[in-house]
């Protein structure tokens, strides 16, 4: 089975946002809010909240267990605040807090107390998601022509 270390970040998350389409839904002001105080616009993605979901889950499997905290700090970035220096903003801690109560509602993460540890921590269904999606993107194309090596008509010795 392929690791979900072993293919792109960005294909990852976009093959999981289409099997998150069927068991989340983004709440209706989704479509109006930006994501971070660092941002001047909204997402111009229609799709943008199922892919920042299976972002967030990998994350949560990377990093677990992991709060919105460290979260907000890692969808973070640079506020542009003109003539002034750029300053480190946190991205939205609403955002993602639903995001987190939408996976968990799922039962793709869940909710570890564990002394000091505290946070979400990815649970087997959630793993078993992002790893069937990570086999779909290591697996080649059935109809991609796989070249092999190149074979020489060339060479050194005499004829």
């Amino acid at each position: 089975m392929t690791s979900i270390f072993e293919v792109s970040p960005q294909s990852l998350a976009k093959e999981v946002a289409a099997s998150l389409k069927e068991k989340i839904k983004p709440p209706t002001w989704a479509a109006f809010v930006k994501t971070g105080a660092h941002k001047e616009r909204p997402p111009a993605e229609k799709d943008w909240w199922y892919i920042r979901s299976a972002s967030v889950l990998r994350s949560i499997y990377k990093d677990g267990p992991i709060g919105v905290s460290k979260l907000r700090s890692r969808y973070g970035g640079s506020r542009n605040r003109g003539v002034k220096p750029a300053k480190f903003r946190k991205a939205s801690g609403a955002i993602i807090r639903k995001m987190l109560q939408q996976l968990e509602s799922s039962g793709l993460i869940a909710k570890k107390k564990d002394g000091v540890h505290k946070g979400r921590v990815v649970t087997a269904q959630g793993l078993s998601l992002l790893e069937k999606a990570a086999t779909k993107l290591a697996k080649p194309e059935s109809n991609e022509v796989r070249l092999g090596p190149a074979k020489s008509s060339f060479s050194l010795g005499k004829a």
